[in-house]
């Protein structure tokens, strides 16, 4: 703050607005926006590896609701009717894995 002043001065004021900025990376931001093709590229490429990412999960959390569900429906194999019903599921599912 300055000496005279209540509050702080026009050079006090453009250094934390300054801080503020380089925080936020505006140069970075205005740079990319400046280069289009860079711009796309890395839109292209993050959205790659964003697309596979969820590839990745969405089939390794499809095989552990399917592993969970043959687990807990082996358990239900004796019973008359539906036991027949998750025989069948269970072999359906065991020649898929094949």
């Amino acid at each position: 703050m300055s000496k005279d002043n209540k509050g702080p001065n026009l050079g006090e004021k453009m250094e934390k607005l300054s801080r503020k900025m380089d925080n936020m990376r505006v140069a970075e931001y205005v740079e990319m926006m400046a280069n289009p093709k860079r711009l796309f590229l890395m839109n292209f490429v993050l959205g790659m590896f964003r697309g596979i990412g969820m590839g990745i999960g969405f089939t390794l959390l499809t095989g552990l609701i399917i592993a969970s569900l043959a687990y807990v429906l082996r358990g239900w194999v004796n019973l008359p009717y539906i036991g027949k019903i998750i025989a069948d599921l269970i072999e359906i599912i065991e020649n898929y894995r094949i």
